[in-house]
């Protein structure tokens, strides 16, 4: 069970503080729920206890893997394997992609779709699937970092290649 006070991140929708765990009644049944305060919208959800790690909500990566998080956008890659797909079928993968939860797939998401702007340039939904990953990416790290969000912001940017 998450801790009332801790960050985790709910994929989607980024990093968020758990303010409480209450019971509820859904249909006629008690059940646990995290009260969580996302803090990119300050959108409360309620996330059901049971099923939170299934759906990928999970604790902000340590700091130590923040390396590892700059390495992958840092690797210098030959090919977009994915440029030669239709943007819709881009889309629809990168869009799963985030909503994994996975820190790392993210990051992939926004390196492959800035290379991919780089040598072809990107529809309209890719362009916010970009803004999207690179914010997910930069609310997390920040987090992890305990740093201001402006310097994350440099840093990815510094990164991608």
């Amino acid at each position: 069970m998450f801790e009332i006070g801790r960050f985790v991140v709910y994929p989607g929708h980024g990093v968020g503080v758990i303010e409480d765990v209450q019971e509820i009644s859904v249909n006629g049944e008690v059940e646990k729920v995290y009260i969580l305060r996302t803090l990119n919208t300050n959108m409360t959800l309620m996330v059901p206890v049971k099923t939170a790690e299934t759906a990928g909500m999970r604790e902000v990566i340590d700091p130590s893997q923040v390396e590892e998080v700059y390495a992958l956008l840092s690797k210098k890659e030959d090919v977009n394997h994915s440029s030669h797909q239709p943007w819709n079928q881009r889309y629809r993968s990168y869009r799963e992609r985030i909503n994994s939860g996975s820190i790392f797939e993210v990051a992939k998401v926004l390196k492959e779709l800035h290379l991919l702007k780089g040598s072809k340039g990107l529809s309209f939904g890719e362009k916010k699937l970009m803004e999207t990953a690179q914010r997910l990416l930069v609310q997390e790290l920040a987090v992890a970092k305990k740093a201001e969000e402006r310097e994350i912001r440099r840093e990815l940017q510094a990164r991608l290649p």
